[in-house]
């Protein structure tokens, strides 16, 4: 009974909606004016009109290239490597597991990076930056100079017997001067020494917090508590000891002294 009377009310509104779309298409076709302001997309490749239209849209694709490889750059080419393997070998050598978290030591590290490379961030800045959006200098030129200031801050800290060990093996003949090595081998040498540098300091870390483990696990055998864990009694001694010698302020200061 429903359906019979639904029928007549379904037909005719469908009937209705013809009628409307018909007329649509054929005042729309009896009349383009009509239909000016109908949005039109298109997407594709046209031709530019002058050269700085080509340059404009390189520019673009320059600096998201850019944006999308600053993390590496960030681990490669700047002091965040060392700091932040150092605060995680603190982090583990008193066994609080991810205290303090993986955020607030990375967040950390991050801060660290921007306060010991400031001298080499301004040099940019005034050396390279400031000039090419004053237009005294070229793109390029700008690029070179920022490479050369970040070439400058990885010789400061780059080891020589890592330099020596990549450019024997990425170099045929051997470098004169700095000059004559190039960036793609510096980076990998820096960064071999930043691990060493930062894996020495993590063993220097972890001497004093190993020293009390051992003294807490020979109390325990002496006194028969062989089944009891020996991190959870000697935690707290750590902690302790890293309060009263304030700890993080002798590892920061270590950091940054490390850099000259």
């Amino acid at each position: 009974m429903n359906k019979t009377l639904k029928s007549p009310n379904s037909a005719k509104s469908k009937y209705l909606y013809i009628l409307f779309l018909a007329t649509i298409s054929l005042l729309t076709s009896s009349h383009p004016s009509w239909a000016v302001g109908l949005p039109n997309i298109t997407l594709g490749l046209e031709d530019a009109d002058s050269p700085e239209k080509v340059s404009a849209a390189l520019q673009i694709l320059f600096v998201l290239t850019i944006i999308s490889v600053a993390p590496a750059i960030v681990l490669m080419m700047t002091c965040f490597t060392r700091i932040v393997i150092v605060l995680g070998f603190v982090r583990q050598a008193m066994g609080t597991q991810n205290m303090p978290p993986n955020q607030i030591v990375i967040g950390f590290a991050l801060f660290l990076t921007f306060f010991i490379m400031s001298p080499t961030i301004n040099k940019i800045n005034d050396t390279a930056l400031q000039p090419y959006l004053a237009k005294e200098i070229s793109q390029g030129k700008a690029l070179d100079l920022t490479v050369f200031s970040m070439r400058e801050f990885m010789f400061s800290q780059v080891q020589e017997s890592e330099l020596s060990f990549m450019a024997e093996l990425t170099i045929e003949k051997e470098p004169k001067d700095k000059a004559d090595i190039p960036t793609t081998t510096l980076i990998p040498a820096y960064m071999l020494s930043e691990l060493k540098t930062a894996f020495s300091m993590g063993f220097m870390v972890y001497i004093p917090f190993l020293v009390i483990d051992m003294i807490v696990a020979s109390v325990l055998m002496s006194m028969g508590m062989m089944m009891l864990p020996p991190v959870i009694i000697s935690m707290p001694f750590k902690l302790l000891l890293f309060i009263l010698v304030d700890g993080w302020t002798l590892i920061v200061g270590s950091l940054v002294k490390s850099f000259g």
